[in-house]
């Protein structure tokens, strides 16, 4: 098994102009995240699996996998509205090479804890790979109880590993360290919004997107050796930046926009209906905040 701990940023897909994936492209961008210092990939939300068919999310995870090239694990977001989907995607995601499973709860029903622990249970009992429990209910879908997942945790400790998104952020990641006893592995997402204050809280990674993987290593790095004043220097605009992105289709748009800037997308396209669009004001206020970003890192 790849060691589950650093940065393993959400990527984003890249589309021709009638929407079909734009593969070299997307090969490509993953070398640039390499090249940027990251430690693995994740395929999730803003990954647009939601949007992909059933064929696509099978392939995007075979082609990452070919891209990556075992310079780091591969985690694939395999949660779906039933078990039958879940245990799908999470073998599919197997077969193809993936490293790893992260599931969110069912989005469209609210589950009692019997039912969600039989969901996580049977995903796994049906897959070797460790699973990641993500509780993106800050965004979207339903919380987990703390009290669940630390059940799931003692009974698979050597398979399970979390990222809690719940609300308030900070003091779930602190009641889930203390439930399992501060020995499971906890990633951070929420594009890094947090990441300072949840590295405090014992972390063993972030899962930001994929837009400014440079910057996110090198905050990453610092808190790691201990520099907290060049932690702050780059967490601060990162901050501003990442507040513009206020749902799951902000973060797409603005990250796709942010690859484009930089010249790794050809196009900021993204599958329709979107429940967001940017406004030139936006866009200019996200650039200047990238720039400061940027300049920040080279500091």
């Amino acid at each position: 098994m790849k060691e589950l701990k650093g940065v393993l940023p959400v990527v984003q897909l890249p589309y021709h102009m009638d929407e079909s994936i734009d593969w070299a492209t997307f090969h490509r961008s993953i070398d640039w995240q390499f090249e940027c210092g990251v430690d693995g990939i994740t395929i999730a939300m803003v990954s647009e699996v939601f949007r992909l068919t059933d064929v696509e999310r099978d392939q995007l995870v075979a082609e990452t996998v070919n891209a990556v090239q075992n310079r780091g694990p591969v985690v694939v977001s395999t949660g779906a509205e039933s078990c039958r989907q879940a245990i799908r995607h999470t073998l599919a995601a197997e077969v193809n090479g993936a490293d790893a499973s992260m599931v969110t709860p069912p989005m469209l029903t609210k589950c009692g804890s019997k039912d969600l622990k039989d969901y996580y249970t049977a995903i796994l009992q049906s897959s070797s790979m460790p699973l990641i429990i993500q509780d993106a209910s800050g965004y979207m879908g339903n919380a987990i109880p703390t009290s669940l997942m630390s059940e799931i945790y003692h009974e698979h400790p050597d398979r399970v590993f979390f990222k809690p998104e719940a609300q308030p952020l900070g003091p779930m990641l602190s009641a889930l360290r203390d439930a399992t006893g501060g020995k499971a592995g906890i990633f951070e997402g929420s594009g890094g919004l947090a990441l300072v204050d949840n590295y405090r809280r014992g972390i063993i990674g972030s899962m930001p997107g994929g837009e400014i993987p440079w910057a996110v290593v090198a905050l990453w790095n610092a808190l790691q050796s201990g520099d907290t004043i060049r932690a702050r220097e780059i967490h601060f605009p990162l901050v501003a930046m990442v507040s513009m992105m206020h749902n799951l289709d902000a973060f797409v748009q603005v990250e796709k926009l942010l690859l484009k800037h930089q010249g790794i997308f050809k196009n900021t396209i993204v599958r329709g209906p979107v429940g967001f669009t940017m406004d030139s004001e936006t866009e200019a206020t996200v650039i200047d905040l990238f720039d400061i970003l940027k300049q920040r890192c080279q500091q």
